[in-house]
């Protein structure tokens, strides 16, 4: 398995479609980053030489991904929170950020149903 960005991308799979293991990595953001590397989107992992690798690892090392990224992200929304604006009061209470309704939908963020005893709507 080749290493970027201190992530294992797999061998078998296409390299633009390898680069996406990486967290901040997208499909546009791989294929730019193939382009300047002068990588052919269509190779396997496994037949890029060492300077293909080389090259493409520059290019990545441009951009902030992985724990810079993962850090930044958390330290945004821990701000948001202190603040107390609206947006940090809805990621403390976990619920939808972005508008969207909460009375039938938005299971993933409150989590599994927690019956309430003579509760019917």
């Amino acid at each position: 398995m080749a290493r970027i960005a201190g992530v294992d991308i797999p061998n078998e799979k296409r390299v633009v479609v390898s680069l996406q293991y990486i967290y901040g990595i997208g499909e546009s953001t791989a294929k730019k980053i193939l382009a300047a590397a002068k990588v052919s989107e269509d190779t396997r992992v496994k037949n890029l030489t060492e300077d293909e690798l080389g090259r493409i690892r520059t290019q990545v090392a441009e951009y902030k991904v992985e724990g810079d990224l993962r850090r930044e992200v958390s330290l945004n929304i821990k701000r948001l929170m202190e603040i107390g604006c609206y947006r940090g009061m809805r990621h403390r209470r976990h619920l939808p950020v972005r508008g969207q309704n909460t009375r039938n939908n938005s299971r993933t963020c409150k989590g599994p149903r927690r019956t309430i005893a003579n509760h019917k709507k």
